[in-house]
């Protein structure tokens, strides 16, 4: 009844809509980006809905090809022409992913791209809606890291507790055990078995701290964000800040470091964790390295990020404890402090470092031949990644 009554007040006011009347409405809708394109894929309208999202105005943006809104990876990926296609094939694209303003900031939105055809059925353009949803984007997505922050609390924990059970407390045990032994016999214990003793207790009590200021270490940087401080550094500085730290060490084995990074290389990363990171794998390599060996560092670029290769021409290791490097196994860490190798904690706080910072990291190993340890970090300031699962649809309470 009520569309009746509105259809009969503009039969009898004889109004017909004008093209500056919907234009009108268009514009009318702030939260939206409405423009069109032609057959071309060059913007031919631009809405100012379109203006307070991207910051382009109107005579800025007309004339330029659409995919001035994608990111480079999309543009690479061919994003832009696989919207088309898609809707030309079904009448309609949709996506959710991020887009590019003209001050090259981004933000997520929900796209809709659908063509555009006259009276007598030919193509006259596209048009292309965006709706911003960064805020909710990241609503959800602070969610999500809430849920799997608490998740990794629980299981890293677990492993905290683990490792001072039986890796901090087992050896303590021994240390209390020897020097209740020597209080007990110095008198008459051979002055050489006491001095031998003593070295021993010297090194596990060295070992034991080490050991507590990586477990210190790892904690503090897994949850503690405000001493994380990101930005672009210059990888050769750090290297090398390593090397002279190691030198001495890794002279006393005849082990040469040797790097071959170029000037200028630069990573998106905090400072102090990418010193630790490089610090910690190098000194590993040195106490799996042979007598006359050699360590070297490379680096390439690869997409949006830095490669870095710390190559070794040690022992090497089997597949078995490759595949549980990274993760807090008491037994794996247990083995590596029996070993006199180090490893362990010290590669699960390079790991969350690297985590951290937006970085992964592996190894290539065989035994018998030396082990290469690679570990990516980005170049510039990382954008939100989204999966492509994540769909988010228009809002039609909003």
């Amino acid at each position: 009844m009520k569309n009746e009554q509105i259809n009969s007040k503009i039969l009898k006011s004889n109004y017909i809509p004008t093209s500056e009347f919907y234009s009108q409405i268009i514009d009318s809708l702030q939260d939206y980006s409405i423009f069109t394109l032609d057959n071309d894929f060059v913007i031919n309208s631009w809405s100012s809905g379109a203006t307070k999202i991207f910051g382009y105005e109107p005579d800025e943006i007309i004339g330029e090809h659409f995919d001035i809104i994608f990111t480079e990876e999309d543009k690479q990926n061919a994003i832009p022409k696989n919207e088309i296609i898609t809707a030309l094939k079904e009448g309609r694209a949709t996506d959710n992913r991020w887009h590019l303003c003209k001050d090259k900031s981004v933000f997520y939105a929900y796209g809709l791209v659908f063509p555009l055809t006259g009276i007598d059925g030919e193509m006259l353009g596209y048009v292309k809606i965006l709706r911003d949803l960064t805020e909710r984007k990241k609503s959800e997505d602070a969610i999500k890291n809430y849920v799997k922050e608490l998740e990794d609390l629980n299981t890293h924990k677990e492993s905290v507790l683990a490792i001072l059970s039986h890796d901090l407390r087992s050896p303590l045990s021994s240390i209390i055990a020897t020097t209740g032994y020597l209080k007990a016999n110095f008198e008459r214990l051979d002055p050489s078995i006491v001095k031998e003793m003593l070295e021993l207790l010297h090194k596990a009590s060295i070992d034991e701290l080490n050991m507590l200021d990586y477990l210190v270490e790892w904690a503090r940087i897994k949850y503690a964000a405000e001493v994380f401080s990101p930005r672009k550094i210059e990888l050769v500085q750090y290297v090398t800040k390593v090397f002279d730290t190691l030198n001495d060490t890794a002279s006393l084995n005849t082990i040469n470091l040797h790097h071959e990074i170029e000037e200028n290389t630069k990573v998106f990363a905090d400072g102090k964790m990418l010193l630790s990171i490089i610090q910690n794998i190098v000194s590993n390599a040195i106490k799996h390295s042979l007598p006359g060996g050699e360590i070297t560092v490379t680096a390439k670029n690869q997409d949006d990020k830095i490669i870095v290769r710390i190559k070794d021409s040690g022992i090497g290791m089997s597949k078995e404890i490759q595949e549980k490097l990274f993760t807090p196994q008491m037994n794996i860490l247990s083995k590596a402090r029996l070993e006199n190798k180090g490893a362990g904690i010290g590669l699960l706080l390079v790991k969350g470092f690297l985590e951290k910072n937006g970085g992964e990291i592996w190894v290539e190993s065989t035994p018998g031949e030396g082990s290469s340890f690679y570990f990516t970090l980005p170049m510039e300031k990382p954008l939100h990644k989204i999966d492509s699962g994540d769909e988010i649809m228009f809002d039609e309470s909003a």
